[in-house]
């Protein structure tokens, strides 16, 4: 990386070393920059000219892979897309984001929220068997609107962080997994509903949620989980609701 000129700022990242510290620990890095060099650059200018031992994660730089999630002076954002110019004069805390086990550093183990999201089988599920020969499935606009929006998440996991149900108890479903299953539920061409609403009715489903609603302010794609949440709390209303009104045996 090419060295900017002129200008530094201070950069403290949290620091865990499993092998060697018992406890994260605050290390401070003195950092040259440009107006337009992001979080993540200031981070690969560390690990590049000033200790190679940093470990984070990082894929596109730009906004997509939701990989480069941390916590930016106590707030959850992608590193890419968060300049160090917005915290002049500095110093700008880093660390791992919140209510994840850390790993190493800023990266934490993602496997229990992999674990929810498959739980919802995150893809079409076809109400019926469909020939190839039949052609494409057909969507108006009105029903494309119905999900779109919630079709925008990368897992990146900013939700999470700042959720704070899900930092009392790691075992609820969360924002982001839940606004992705009412993606496929909204979705015209889906036929996975009843099994879906399973996980939304279950003990750690949308009744967990406290409606904060910080979950849709950090999300960097403006999905609005808490919206999402919202609405799966009302179909699960009407599911607990037409079970006494539904007879037996009744569709």
């Amino acid at each position: 990386m090419a060295e900017p000129h002129g200008k530094t700022i201070e950069i403290e990242v949290l620091r865990y070393r499993p092998e060697q510290e018992d406890k994260p620990v605050w290390q401070r890095y003195t950092v040259p920059y440009t107006d337009d060099m992001s979080v993540l650059q200031g981070l690969q200018y560390i690990k590049d000219e000033l200790d190679g031992t940093l470990s984070f994660r990082w894929s596109c730089r730009m906004a997509i892979c939701g990989s480069c999630g941390m916590m930016v002076n106590g707030k959850p954002h992608l590193s890419c897309q968060t300049f160090l110019r917005e915290f002049l004069p500095g110093p700008v805390r880093v660390e791992a984001l919140s209510h994840f086990p850390i790993e190493r550093d800023l990266v934490v183990d993602v496997e229990p929220f992999i674990e929810k999201l498959e739980s919802i089988k995150p893809f079409i599920i076809p109400k019926e068997p469909r020939k190839l020969s039949e052609g494409e499935y057909l969507q108006t606009p009105h029903q494309l609107e119905q999900f779109e929006q919630f079709s925008s998440c990368i897992n990146c996991m900013l939700c999470y962080a700042a959720c704070p149900q899900f930092g009392l108890d790691n075992n609820f479903t969360g924002p982001g997994v839940l606004a992705l299953l009412h993606r496929y539920n909204a979705d015209s061409r889906d036929g996975g509903r009843e099994e879906r609403m399973k996980i939304v009715n279950a003990e750690e489903g949308v009744w967990s949620c406290t409606a904060v609603g910080y979950c849709s302010e950090v999300c960097p794609k403006h999905v609005d989980p808490a919206n999402a949440v919202n609405q799966n709390k009302v179909n699960s209303a009407k599911d607990y609701f037409l079970r006494f009104v539904t007879p037996r045996g009744g569709k």
